[in-house]
């Protein structure tokens, strides 16, 4: 499993149209919204190209300027306990 996290900026204008694409996409969610239009996600992925994928799926969304990953982690057993 994939787990990550960035940071997506709107077009000033299309904060709820990326918003609601993002909330669209399988394994994303919204953290937190600025008023500028930045919006803290996280990313929750099977492997390393679905990863991939969903970043691709994001930077296509209309209204999205940038994509950029600022955290990113891989478990080879998520539900096991250290």
């Amino acid at each position: 499993m994939n787990i990550s996290s960035a940071i997506v900026h709107a077009r000033p204008g299309e904060l709820s149209r990326v918003e609601a694409g993002l909330a669209a996409i399988p394994g994303v969610e919204v953290h937190a919204i600025s008023p500028e239009g930045k919006l803290i996600v996280t990313i929750e992925s099977d492997d390393d190209s679905s990863n991939v994928a969903t970043y691709e799926r994001i930077g296509q969304l209309d209204g999205v300027m940038s994509a950029a990953m600022v955290y990113h982690q891989t478990e080879s057993e998520p539900f096991k306990e250290i």
